[in-house]
């Protein structure tokens, strides 16, 4: 019997998922992580399971890290949140029209990443050790240290690939510190400027 080397084992490569327009889920991201962005928290109050029931549990802090959060307009005043369909900050905002965003500043990376962790203890048990007060017009958590707070109310949803955009109108805005510069996230990595 003649000993002869086994062939090669083909190999196969299986591009990356394309969508209709040729751009790659990977090619999207790493092109849209060379865009610097600021970094907030966005916080609202779940409504108490049964409002009538003064025995019902209370409702409870909610609060996510957002990378996706911009002005919209002067008149009225308008901001945008992007969450992802579904989260549970979507679902949440799409009951209470009521939330509150924290402009985190440079120091405030380990609020950042707590907020934005998977599979997450609950958010009763991550607001534990942070400085806050609550918000006047939307009882909302904003975030002590922060660059700026704002309380804003829902004027709109729109739907938007898996996210979703929520308009809101700012009802309250602060610059309560002003000390340190923002907190941004480029790269995949939270980061200072300079």
């Amino acid at each position: 019997m003649l000993n002869t080397p086994a062939a090669p084992a083909s190999i196969t490569v299986t591009p990356a998922a394309r969508h209709a327009e040729g751009v790659s889920n990977d090619e999207f991201r790493a092109a849209m992580s060379r865009l610097a962005a600021g970094v907030v928290l966005v916080t609202a109050v779940e409504p108490p399971l049964d409002p009538d029931d003064p025995e019902a549990p209370a409702g409870e802090d909610v609060g996510m890290t957002a990378t996706a959060f911009l002005s919209v307009s002067l008149d009225p005043p308008l901001v945008l949140v992007s969450l992802r369909t579904g989260s549970r900050m979507d679902e949440l905002l799409e009951e209470q029209p009521l939330w509150a965003v924290s402009v985190l500043s440079e120091s405030q990376r380990h609020i950042a990443g707590r907020f934005s962790m998977k599979g997450r203890v609950s958010d009763r048990l991550l607001f534990a050790d942070i400085p806050y007060r609550r918000g006047e017009y939307t009882g909302a958590p904003l975030v002590g240290g922060a660059l700026a707070t704002l309380e804003c109310r829902t004027e709109q949803r729109v739907e938007a690939g898996d996210h979703t955009l929520v308009i809101g109108r700012v009802t309250t805005a602060a610059v309560p510190s002003a000390e340190g510069g923002p907190l941004t996230y480029f790269r995949g990595r939270y980061r200072q400027l300079g």
